[in-house]
Formats: C-alpha cells, structure tokens, sequence
C-alpha cells in the first residue's frame, strides 16, 4: 500500500517520498486513518517503526496551510523534542508549514525569535515551554492538536508535574503514573 491510499496532502506525499519512504509501516497504517478522523490515538510500536511519521503526515495534512500555533507535541527529552521538529521540518518540506522546537540547555533567544515569526507546529519540552507561558512569549489559546510523544519516557524526567502545572495551574496537582515492562 502507498501513503497515496490515504487522504494525505499531496505535498505532504511528495515531503514523504524525497525522504525516501515508499510504504507506510503497520503503526502509520493504522493511525493515519484515525488521526486524519480527528480522533484521539493511544499507539504503541517498537523503536525504528514510523511513530513520529505516524503522528506527523496526518497533523501535517490537517493543518494544511501557514497559519497560527496550532499543533503541540510534548516530548520528554530535548533530544527527542528536536527529533521530533526536524520530522516535521522534513516530512512539510514543500508546505507552508513552520516547526520550531523549545527546550532547556540553551539560551532564550533564538526560540523567541521563531515563536514571534510565526510557527504552527511546536515540538516542546515542558520546562521550557512553561517558562515561556509564564514570561508570556507565547500561549496555548489556538492549538487544536496536542501530542504526548514518548510517554513511557516520562517517568525519568520531571514531565508529568510539568504537565500538571501546564493543564491545572491554579491546583497543587500531584500526577501519579505507572509503567509496566
């Protein structure tokens, strides 16, 4: 099967091919479909299998045209966060489409300067993506689309209070997790 099959923007298609990819994996087959449905997605695959791809042809899609901040993925590491920018950098090349990522370990400047040029995808880590709501570089009003990536990841980093101070501000929450192997 072709990411032709489904209902993926053309350039979107196009961004996919000049990467190199051909066939969509099992986790893209099964979330495209879901994801370009508008509705929420749990998914679980191994390491090497697509999962950013996965999230990021369909959101590509749905955004469609340059526009406001729209689209947050929240990652655990800033590693991954900057990963996750470069797909989508990559995979929207012959779009409008604008990426950024934020994440500690490095000065302030040059992510202001993206966020006030206009994004409309971001790729986050928490910490820095609280620092930048509370100096009120940026806000959350107009995002539609929210993605927690790397989920089982989060227990290792100090994410999940994170999260709760992004989503309760005003409550002393204490989030609770679990993994299992």
């Amino acid at each position: 099967m072709s990411f032709n099959n489904f209902e993926l923007s053309p350039e979107v298609v196009r961004g996919t091919q000049a990467m190199g990819f051909t066939e969509p994996t099992p986790i893209q087959l099964r979330a495209f479909p879901i994801i370009l449905a508008g509705k929420d997605l749990i998914g679980t695959a191994q390491t090497g299998t697509g999962k950013t791809a996965a999230f990021a042809l369909p959101i590509l899609t749905l955004l469609a045209k340059h526009g406001a901040f729209r689209c947050l993925v929240l990652e655990p590491t800033r590693e991954l966060a900057a990963q996750v920018e470069t797909a989508f950098r990559d995979y929207g090349r012959f779009t409008d489409l604008r990426a950024a990522v934020v994440h500690g370990g490095v000065g302030y400047g040059k992510q202001r300067e993206e966020i006030k040029r206009g994004i409309d995808i971001l790729a986050a880590t928490p910490g820095r993506l609280l620092d930048l709501l509370e100096q009120r570089t940026m806000d959350l009003r107009q995002v539609s689309i929210l993605v927690l990536d790397a989920i089982c990841s989060w227990h290792c980093s100090n994410g999940p209070t994170s999260i709760a101070r992004l989503f309760f501000p005003e409550r002393n929450t204490v989030p609770i997790g679990s993994r299992t192997n």
